[in-house]
């Protein structure tokens, strides 16, 4: 495994963080409890969850992943082995089962209090906010178009301000956003600088080869500002695994499950995965391999979080880390990336 710190601290990070959000829906606590093992032992020390866990997300599941994470650690006893993320869920109808009142102080505090509840720990490693409250371009959505009806009003020092109390309570070290842009994360940066705040340290957003619209001003931002990049989706929902192109993916794969989760399956993003996948065999590896191993070793980035349903899947993951793309697949990748350029953003 290698390591860094998140960005401006002192606080050490596998390269590969385990995502969880399948725990609870198409992974049983028993298999999380393998997973866990099994990365734990691999040399994964960061592992990231949010309250919305499992996906998709419903009021009857709502927090069953931070339950089974929290009831890993109380048979386990390794929370202190464990870099831990989670995040407060952002407003919208998906998320109404869960509350309503966004990031407001009251929001914060019940949101950490019942996290560190659930996970049976009295600390959370890297705290995020879920995805902005104002109305932005994310979740697939190409192009910012402005609402002038949109009811948000800048909140950036407040949200800083409790984040503030919590942090030097001790209930949470790091703060983090997601899914986030290039204005909010300055926005954050500044007063932070300002008012000697506390610092977004990491942002997690979208990022794999069907998806590379964080190369844009969010690149500069996160090299120059030193704000890391988890990578969340470096498999594009299992797309880039090639088993749906092969006809291989079973019948639990996430895409037959929910159907709706179609965010990488557009006809240019199954041309573009056609493509990547010749490339991956041509050099004797597999596509996930390869798209694994393209975005770990970007240099905005701080950790790669990979999921899977399988032990199998999990091994193959976390391997990517041993390798290394010449500079001739590089090459390769970014000619189709010229040719079709963002297929899913």
């Amino acid at each position: 495994m290698r390591y860094t710190t998140l960005p401006k601290t002192d606080i050490k990070v596998s390269k590969i963080c385990l995502g969880t959000m399948t725990f609870g829906n198409q992974n049983t606590q028993e298999e999380g409890f393998d997973q866990m093992d099994f990365a734990l032992n691999k040399g994964v020390n960061f592992f990231d969850v949010a309250e919305l866990y499992p996906v998709p997300a419903t009021a009857e599941t709502y927090a069953e992943t931070e339950r089974i994470i929290g009831r890993w650690f109380e048979k386990t006893g390794n929370r202190d082995k464990v870099v831990l993320g989670t995040k407060i869920a952002g407003t919208g109808d998906y998320t109404a089962h869960i509350r309503t009142s966004g990031f407001s102080k009251d929001a914060l505090n019940e949101a950490v209090e019942n996290s560190l509840k659930r996970l049976k720990t009295d600390y959370i490693d890297l705290y995020q906010l879920h995805w902005p409250e104002r109305e932005t371009n994310t979740f697939g959505v190409r192009d910012y178009v402005h609402n002038p009806s949109d009811q948000w009003t800048d909140n950036f020092n407040e949200i800083l301000h409790n984040l503030d109390e919590i942090v030097k309570s001790g209930k949470v070290r790091q703060v983090g956003i997601s899914n986030e842009k290039a204005w909010g994360t300055m926005r954050y940066l500044e007063e932070s600088n300002k008012n000697e705040l506390p610092r977004m340290t990491t942002i997690q957003n979208a990022y794999n080869l069907l998806n590379r619209v964080f190369e844009g001003d969010m690149a500069e931002v996160a090299i120059r500002e030193e704000i890391g990049l988890l990578a969340y989706s470096p498999m594009a929902f299992g797309v880039l695994s090639g088993k749906y192109i092969k006809g291989t993916e079973g019948d639990n794969a996430r895409l037959n499950l929910f159907p709706r989760f179609a965010r990488y399956s557009s006809d240019k993003s199954t041309e573009a995965t056609k493509r990547y996948l010749k490339i991956a065999e041509d050099n004797n590896m597999t596509l996930a391999q390869m798209s694994l191993a393209f975005v770990t070793d970007k240099p905005f980035m701080t950790s790669n979080i990979i999921g899977a349903t399988s032990l199998e899947q999990l091994e193959e993951n976390i391997d990517s880390i041993d390798i290394k793309l010449s500079d001739n697949i590089l090459k390769a990748i970014n000619e189709v990336h010229a040719e079709i350029p963002n297929p899913a953003p």
